[in-house]
């Protein structure tokens, strides 16, 4: 699975999440009023949230706090 974390109105850190298939840059366009920070590439290993990689269309790699931040938003009741 691929991800792109952007900044919300509020300032808060959203994933989306989605399929290998759809190219970082096609996304990226679906939602053009947010701020992009990081992109690159999520899988489970073990139960954990697991990032890697970068999106090169889009000039983003992973950081070092987007599995955490997934994690925490996987992890929310809304």
């Amino acid at each position: 699975m691929k991800y792109i974390l952007f900044k919300d109105f509020s300032g808060n850190s959203v994933p989306v999440i989605f399929p290998g298939r759809v190219k970082f840059d096609e996304m990226r366009e679906q939602i053009p009023y947010s701020e992009a920070v990081s992109a690159g590439f999520v899988r489970l290993v073990d139960g954990h949230v697991v990032c890697h990689g970068e999106a090169r269309e889009l000039g983003m790699t992973v950081r070092a706090q987007d599995a955490e931040i997934i994690t925490s938003n996987l992890s929310q009741d809304d």
